[in-house]
């Protein structure tokens, strides 16, 4: 590696991480002491500068009234699977039934797809195992208690609905006219 390249490299490392960086080093040490904070600064810059991240070309956009819905409906979905779960573990004699299920993402953003993945993962019942990416981008969705064509088109809309969701908190307009469908965004 040249000079000129790390020298440009290290114009990239800003404090932000640098300060996080330390944080993380000494609350794993679990003492605060000169040397774990000297030490920590060493490693994070040396990480920073050697291991840089690629540069984030996607935005989020942040969007009061839609981060309210997603988080509101997501508690409601998150009580609701906990309980449809429990109910299937603990149906006496009968073993639950799943199945496998495709869903088309209407986002071509990688952060909100990853939000989208991240929540569905969260939720009982439901599992992301595979992203097959390209034109469509299909998610793969393990979908426990979807044993009828009724209940794997229900676990798509449920999903469809979700990623809808996180478009109206977290997309920009662009983003939130193509999952809606609408120019401009929708409502």
């Amino acid at each position: 590696m040249t000079a000129r390249r790390l020298r440009i490299r290290t114009r990239r490392v800003s404090p932000l991480p640098v300060g996080w960086l330390v944080v993380v080093w000494v609350a794993l040490w679990g003492t605060l002491t000169v040397a774990n904070v000297l030490t920590g600064l060493v490693v994070a810059v040396s990480v920073l500068v050697l291991l840089p991240l690629p540069p984030a070309h996607d935005r989020l956009a942040f969007r009061p009234w839609g981060l309210a819905r997603f988080v509101a409906r997501f508690a409601l979905d998150l009580v609701l699977s906990s309980l449809r779960v429990a109910w299937q573990a603990l149906w006496p004699g009968r073993l639950p039934r799943s199945s496998v299920v495709g869903v088309e993402s209407a986002t071509r953003s990688d952060l909100l797809l990853t939000l989208t993945v991240l929540a569905l993962n969260v939720l009982p019942g439901s599992i992301v195992i595979e992203i097959r990416r390209g034109r469509p981008t299909m998610l793969f969705i393990h979908a426990l208690g979807a044993e009828t064509p009724a209940s794997v088109e229900a676990a798509r809309r449920a999903v469809v609905r979700l990623e809808a969701r996180v478009v109206a908190a977290f997309g920009t307009r662009e983003e939130r006219a193509v999952s809606t469908g609408t120019p401009g965004g929708g409502p």
